[in-house]
């Protein structure tokens, strides 16, 4: 019997000095249990960052409410509808499992993936 060992998924972000980007790093699993902390990783900016960035590098799976969970962010970003496209957000550095859910749910057309 094989028992794989979960490690504990983590939300860290990083505002760059000039505060235009935020870049969110997510480990382990990205799924619902993350929900809190990754809404508090992107809100309460002032002013908001002009880019977001998720970084995938370090996930290892994403579900359906992570991928809710990004479209949220999407959301946020696009605010109050004055102003579209005042800030864009990019996943990148998903592995080939988390990419291909990415694909397959047509995220590349909503965001940037690298």
């Amino acid at each position: 019997m094989v028992v794989s060992e979960q490690t504990e998924a983590r939300i860290d972000a990083d505002l760059s000095e000039d505060g235009d980007t935020l870049t969110i790093h997510v480990s382990g699993y990205f799924d619902f249990n993350l929900h809190r902390d990754f809404q508090h990783a992107y809100q309460n900016y002032f002013p908001p960052p002009k880019q977001y960035r998720i970084d995938l590098s370090e996930t290892l799976h994403i579900d359906s409410a992570a991928l809710g969970m990004l479209l949220l962010l999407r959301d946020h970003c696009l605010g109050d509808g004055d102003d579209p496209g005042q800030c864009t957000v990019e996943l990148c550095n998903a592995n080939a499992h988390v990419e291909t859910i990415l694909q397959v749910s047509n995220f590349n057309k909503l965001f940037t993936i690298r």
